[in-house]
């Protein structure tokens, strides 16, 4: 097991890693939209929420040597399943074919009034 960490994505806000990797598999923590130079939330909305919880998966990845194109399972959590659509727009633009498997739900709340947080699992090899 090997601790995966970043100062370009926020640090954990509790007792727990930013990503862990066994064996060939990467699990991120959840992502929530805090820009890392800011500690806060990006001005705006669930568009620029779910940018810079991707850029911070993305960041984390970078540091284990890995993309995007590494992710095989994402999880999106938001605040209000009304802004799916406009989730989904964002999240199109960090993804290409083959596309990860996607649960996305709807939750009561999320850590310091967050709109979106997501996770992932990446795999160390090509997928194929």
């Amino acid at each position: 097991m090997k601790v995966i960490n970043t100062s370009n994505a926020p640090a954990a806000i509790g007792p727990y890693s930013q990503a862990i990797q066994v064996g060939n598999l990467i699990y991120t923590s959840g992502q929530l939209p805090i820009d890392p130079s800011t500690g806060q939330f990006p001005e705006g909305g669930i568009k620029e929420q779910t940018r810079q919880s991707l850029l911070n998966v993305q960041a984390i990845l970078q540091e284990a040597g890995l993309g995007m194109s590494n992710i095989v399972k994402t999880t999106v959590f938001m605040a209000d399943m009304g802004d799916f659509a406009d989730m989904n727009s964002v999240y199109a633009e960090f993804f290409t074919m083959p596309y990860p498997t996607r649960s996305a739900v709807a939750v009561k709340t999320l850590p310091k009034g967050a709109l979106v947080e997501i996770e992932v699992v990446a795999a160390c090899l090509d997928k194929g």
